[in-house]
């Protein structure tokens, strides 16, 4: 049996991703040679995304926030059309992402449980007004500090940073959805990222998949491993696939 023939068989499927999914639309991931974490600033990426950081360095952390994290020139790629597709062909019923670009959504997936938040949404660390990133980033001061235009306070992204508690809502949300599953495909993450990554030990379906550049250290639990592109890899599973 291949990916194409269990996603053709299923009607319940749960896709859980990371960065690696993005990268197919040019935003860098996090560990591989040319991520995030490799490229040389004054402290490591771990620290800068920090809440004790954002804190205590809050022009060092938005310039870091706004040349590293924000691409708003990135557009969806063939995995995020494809699992676009698989929503609407009422199969896919979920995904879970620990990305926060908001490409699945411009892609035109509905149920995405967004783990780490969105820099689509920010709020006022004040009076809780809410921005579009396109607004936020014209209300910077002259330090690049983004400020609220009703009460002056900084306006925080909707991005969970590391000391971060995840939003419960939407982590209890995701492991429903993935218990739910008979079929949970795994993509462009290394797994090494908790609490995320150990969501896939509530899955108790049919079929396992990963699909990831590199290896991971679940690659033995998993039915089927793929190391290839994954906008390739469901793209190409998707060409046959047909509502029954």
């Amino acid at each position: 049996m291949s990916l194409k023939d269990w996603i053709q068989e299923s009607n319940n499927i749960v896709f859980f991703g990371g960065a690696g999914v993005s990268t197919e639309s040019n935003i860098p991931d996090f560990r591989s040679d040319n991520g995030l974490y490799k490229k040389k600033y004054p402290y490591p990426a771990e620290i800068m995304l920090s809440h004790s950081f954002y804190l205590s360095h809050p022009k060092e952390f938005f310039d870091f926030y706004f040349n590293q994290m924000i691409y708003p020139d990135a557009h969806p790629n063939k995995a995020h059309y494809a699992l676009s597709k698989l929503e609407k062909m009422g199969k896919l019923k979920g995904i879970v992402t620990q990305n926060i670009d908001g490409l699945h959504q411009m892609a035109g997936s509905k149920k995405v449980y967004e783990l780490h938040g969105s820099v689509l949404r920010n709020t006022c660390t004040h009076c809780q007004t809410k921005y579009s990133l396109e607004d936020m980033m014209k209300l910077r001061d002259n330090e690049g500090i983004p400020r609220c235009s009703k009460c002056g306070a900084i306006i925080k992204p909707d991005v969970v940073l590391y000391e971060e508690g995840l939003d419960e809502y939407t982590l209890y949300s995701a492991i429903h959805a993935i218990e739910q599953a008979d079929l949970l495909i795994v993509g462009g993450t290394s797994l090494v990222v908790y609490p995320a990554a150990g969501l896939i030990n509530y899955f108790h379906g049919k079929h396992l998949v990963l699909i990831n550049k590199d290896s991971t250290n679940m690659d033995s639990k998993a039915d089927l491993v793929i190391h290839d592109s994954i906008g390739k890899v469901l793209d190409d599973s998707l060409c046959e696939v047909y509502v029954k």
